[in-house]
């Protein structure tokens, strides 16, 4: 599929490509080959595969490059189950091939709920337990306002159980993981050390007597644990612990070295909403299906409407998108709408894929597999960085060749450009 196309909407930063030709005009570096795949599907070819380009402007992470490859693949007559039955066959194989691991022939699902009602992530590492638990009923009975409030605003409670490590939890590093709680959106982290006897709870004057005691019943926690809590809206709260567990799994050195732990997450919501503002968004982008059963709810409770759509998890890092497709014009022409675009903005970055539905398409799905991501944690390597040939550091430059670069006044003429100067913090 072609490397320069259409400028579309499709989630992050397109890296655009000026045309010499068609002065004042942009090719667009494709972020995936999502609308050339499905279009070759349209065309009849029921099979594809690619080893694709992908190109997003997005901030770097350890596991994310501007440019990365990816097996990109799209198939016609199918559905969810099909096309993650044949990803496992691959997994499998690829798996034995490599470094010799026995990967089981189908592998575990569970639904986006179940992830982050239990682990606080839509890509679990499952390879540990402490799972978050739930204690907003424990906490609504209490005189703790700060609990009682955010259980009034429509938020929740949601605690870990750090076993046998209140000694490694001193005062001195509980504070520092306060502090690392509030940098990532927390307003405190409440806890229970329980060292001696007794333990030590840090908001036991706002209990009644025997509370506590329930509390640490409810949890399943004993003398040597370290019980740690967060109340906020929901999904931050759920969010928030959810990455406090794997900062304390690490600080403990729990994570098990040599588990493959792939897992489906399945059931995905196809809008989230902005707990903040109130606001929906897409979650998907927007060729992605809806569940038959939720399309009715579309216009009237989009918390209800799922996606027919999956991620392949391994160890806590998401290797996979995959979603089957809309394949009818009308549904097509609503998503666009939701997604606020107009009749003519539809027509001028989607106007020739809304026309090849009118000559009808068959049921299709496909995902990509991230090969560089796949890679890295093949070779235990902690960062894209150490498999990538020539890999862009953080700043998004690539230090051999000191791209990007300025190009001479004679290319930015024949291309019509005037560059202006952007002061750092008006980014």
């Amino acid at each position: 599929t072609p490397m320069m196309i259409k400028s579309t909407p499709e989630g992050a930063r397109d890296y655009v490509v000026p045309s010499r030709i068609h002065n004042g005009k942009f090719y667009a570096l494709p972020q995936s080959p999502q609308i050339y795949k499905q279009l070759t599907m349209i065309a009849g070819f029921d099979r594809y595969i690619q080893l694709a380009r992908c190109f997003r402007d997005e901030d770097l992470r350890a596991d994310r490059q501007p440019e990365f490859t990816q097996i990109d693949l799209e198939m016609s007559f199918v559905d969810c189950d099909d096309i993650m039955n044949m990803a496992e066959g691959f997994i499998s194989k690829l798996m034995k091939e490599t470094i010799n691991i026995d990967v089981p022939e189908h592998l575990p699902r569970m639904t986006f709920a179940d992830a982050m009602n239990k682990y606080g992530s839509d890509k679990p590492d499952t390879r540990f337990d402490m799972l978050i638990e739930d204690i907003s009923a424990w906490a609504d009975k209490t005189d703790f306002v700060v609990f009682k409030n955010a259980i009034a605003d429509g938020g929740a409670v949601k605690a870990i159980v750090a076993k046998n490590c209140a000694d490694v939890y001193t005062r001195k590093k509980i504070d520092k993981l306060t502090e690392t709680a509030k940098g990532i959106g927390a307003k405190g982290l409440a806890y229970i050390r329980w060292s001696d006897e007794q333990p030590n709870c840090s908001f036991n004057k706002f209990l009644k007597e025997g509370e506590l005691d329930e509390l640490l019943s409810i949890l399943d926690a004993h003398q040597g644990d370290v019980v740690f809590i967060v109340s906020d809206k929901t999904r931050k709260a759920l969010t928030i612990m959810g990455a406090l567990r794997l900062t304390v799994a690490k600080e403990l050195d729990i994570i098990p070295q040599g588990k493959w732990n792939y897992l489906w997450i399945t059931e995905m919501p196809f809008f989230e909403m902005d707990e903040e503002t109130g606001e929906w968004a897409a979650a998907h982008h927007p060729f992605t299906m809806p569940m038959e059963e939720s399309i009715q709810y579309l216009d009237t409770d989009k918390s209800k409407v799922k996606a027919q759509a999956f991620d392949l998890v391994l160890n806590g890092t998401e290797l996979s998108s995959g979603s089957m497709r809309i394949t009818d014009t009308e549904l097509q022409t609503k998503m666009f709408e939701l997604l606020g675009m107009g009749k003519e903005e539809i027509d001028a970055k989607f106007g020739f894929l809304v026309d090849a539905y009118q000559y009808a398409a068959p049921p299709h799905g496909g995902m990509g597999i991230g090969l560089d991501r796949l890679a890295m944690l093949i070779c235990g390597a902690d960062s894209l960085r150490d498999v990538v040939a020539f890999p862009k550091v953080q700043n998004a430059s690539e230090l051999m060749s000191g791209a990007p670069s300025t190009i001479d006044d004679v290319q930015l003429d024949e291309l019509g450009i005037d560059v202006k100067e952007i002061e750092k913090d008006a980014e």
